[in-house]
């Protein structure tokens, strides 16, 4: 599954920054993403975090300062999604959790009322 991301990731780079002269084949999954390595600079470093937030739906703050480890490699960038994803599933989970929990009782000694 997390290769099927990794490829998903390229593909994603080559679209959203319509570059010409390379194939999602052609990215290495540790290779440096910005200046040496793809040489992607800033601009390309916005409209890439974009395309990742409309794609697996996770973002960035702009004044995160973990921001240029995510964005090294397609290996960081995978991570960073990955946890993101669990992050957000973790919280949801827990969200309805406490959704269907019963409501407290009345009286310490009166059973808890079902909610639903």
């Amino acid at each position: 599954m997390s290769d099927d991301i990794e490829v998903r990731i390229k593909r994603l780079i080559v679209d959203a920054l319509m570059l010409e002269d390379v194939t999602p084949e052609q990215i290495e999954t540790d290779a440096p993403l910005f200046v040496e390595g793809l040489g992607l600079d800033s601009i390309d470093a916005l409209e890439l975090a974009l395309a990742i937030h409309k794609e697996f739906g996770v973002k960035t703050s702009a004044d995160d300062q973990r921001n240029r480890e995510y964005f090294h490699s397609v290996a960081s960038l995978k991570e960073f999604i990955l946890s993101e994803q669990a992050r957000a599933a973790a919280g949801s989970a827990a969200a309805s959790t406490a959704d269907t929990a019963p409501a407290p009782a009345k009286d310490p000694g009166e059973p808890p009322v079902d909610a639903t």
